[in-house]
């Protein structure tokens, strides 16, 4: 059987990985070719990416993955969204601000007093969240000096190729891109004071945005196209989620819980609006209907507060385990409140929640790890609800992909606080639908979601968790 090969650069908010795909008849393979480190650092000005140092370590991984299999045949990238460089003349201006950093408080209250919040639903259909773009943007003093804004992968792909274009499904999170057009609002960027000049030509996945620039092509061992691909990592997550029943709702969860639906048309209401639900654009044009939750970052930062406390790494699958044991009821909290969305002492933060609600805090690490899961799992199951509601739609079963597919204890409670089945996994449902993208574009995949989906599906079995309540 001749499989067809592409590489596939997939980069999280707390490290980047460049893997190979193979495509074939019935076949949907991944293979590891490096992972490494990405996250905050703190500049004088606030909270960056380290886009130096991310940029060298996508350039070194695709050098590997050709060495390793010279038959690759593009290369796809995708990321997480919101986040964006200034080009001038070319030249990068300075680090990508990270869209934790606080700045955008400030932002939030300029844009709302230019545009209420209704209306940029409206426009958007985008659910608030302080560091969506448009708040960078209307704060960011830079904005002056550049020619050209974009999205983390764009900024990579013009790096790659010299080409400057904004793949729509992340063009949507920016809060500028028209919910039903399609297209940048260009009114809207205007009264916020955004100029419209920053804004490149938009473009579909599948396109082919350019060749690697020759010194790349060098570097790297071969002269390749960057195709564009669902390139906020939802949405190619979405694309690999085996949805067979339309009733289906899917979670793709690791920093953050993405939940939600995959629609045809969006759901502009009041209700959706109050209850914070987005429309972000999918591959072939579907609306991803979610709503983001905080996911395992609660559970990620505890752990990462414990280590720093005894001086030594904190075995996760051992907590998970013990935590799985405990047998009595554990206090919930909002996993969604503010005061848990910056780093730093998220024990202390968890505490507090839960003594403001009249509870006391488990003592034993396993217990406490069992109440962040279980408040997870809990706004799990309260957003799929909603969704629910507010699309009509009955929900039959809940795909859980990405990293939190592997926390069995998560997709356990997650089943039974929704009483509904969840099917889990895969695990690197980003990377996968990266990889089915490209290689459709290259006319080595099946044309259809639907048919890519049943890919994956016989190529990566989920694990069934039945709700037991």
């Amino acid at each position: 059987m001749t499989l067809r090969a592409v590489a596939a650069v997939d980069l999280g908010a707390t490290s980047g990985r460049v893997m190979i795909g193979r495509v074939g008849d019935g076949v949907l393979e991944l293979e590891l070719v490096s992972r490494f480190p990405n996250g905050p650092v703190q500049r004088e000005d606030g909270l960056h990416w380290d886009f130096g140092a991310l940029y060298e370590h996508i350039v070194a991984g695709l050098a590997q993955a050709v060495s390793r299999e010279p038959a690759i045949e593009s290369i796809g990238i995708d990321s997480w969204a919101v986040d964006y460089g200034l080009l001038r003349d070319g030249e990068l201006l300075a680090e990508p601000f990270h869209y934790r950093d606080d700045r955008t408080a400030r932002g939030v209250e300029e844009v709302h007093a230019l545009v209420p919040f209704a209306e940029l639903y409206g426009r958007s259909g985008l659910q608030f969240l302080p560091f969506n773009t448009l708040y960078q943007y209307r704060v960011d003093t830079r904005l002056a000096g550049a020619d050209t804004a974009l999205l983390i992968p764009d900024l990579l792909a013009f790096l790659l190729t010299g080409a400057r274009v904004a793949e729509r499904t992340n063009a949507s999170t920016t809060g500028l891109l028209g919910v039903e057009s399609g297209e940048w609002d260009t009114d809207l960027a205007e009264r916020l004071g955004i100029p419209v000049h920053l804004l490149p030509d938009l473009v579909d996945p599948g396109t082919v945005i350019g060749e690697l620039r020759p010194e790349l092509a060098a570097r790297v061992g071969a002269t390749l196209p960057v195709i564009a691909v669902g390139s906020h990592d939802t949405a190619s997550a979405v694309v690999a989620v085996p949805m067979t029943s339309p009733s289906a709702a899917y979670i793709s969860c690791g920093t953050w819980g993405l939940v939600g639906l995959e629609l045809s048309d969006p759901v502009l209401t009041d209700a959706a609006r109050d209850a914070n639900f987005t429309h972000e654009r999918g591959v072939d044009g579907r609306y991803r209907f979610l709503h983001n939750v905080t996911g395992l970052w609660l559970l990620s930062e505890t752990v990462r507060e414990w280590e720093a406390a005894d001086g030594a790494p904190v075995d996760l699958p051992e907590l998970l385990a013990a935590a799985s044991a405990v047998t009595a009821d554990v206090p919930l909290f909002d996993a969604n409140d503010p005061s848990l969305s910056t780093p730093g002492d998220m024990p202390g933060r968890i505490a507090a929640l839960l003594r403001a609600t009249g509870s006391e805090p488990p003592a034993e690490r396993a217990a406490f790890a069992r109440s962040i899961v279980e408040s997870i799992a809990a706004a799990f199951a309260a957003a799929i609800a909603t969704a629910s509601a507010l699309s009509g739609r009955p929900i039959d079963v809940i795909h859980i992909v990405g990293g939190g597919s592997l926390n069995a204890l998560l997709c356990q409670a997650t089943a039974d606080r929704a009483a509904t089945t969840v099917l889990a996994g895969p695990v690197e449902a980003t990377a996968l639908g990266n990889v089915l993208v490209q290689a459709r574009a290259l006319g080595a995949a099946p044309e259809t979601l639907e048919e890519m989906r049943a890919l994956v599906a016989a190529t990566h079995a989920p694990v069934r968790f039945d709700a037991r309540r």
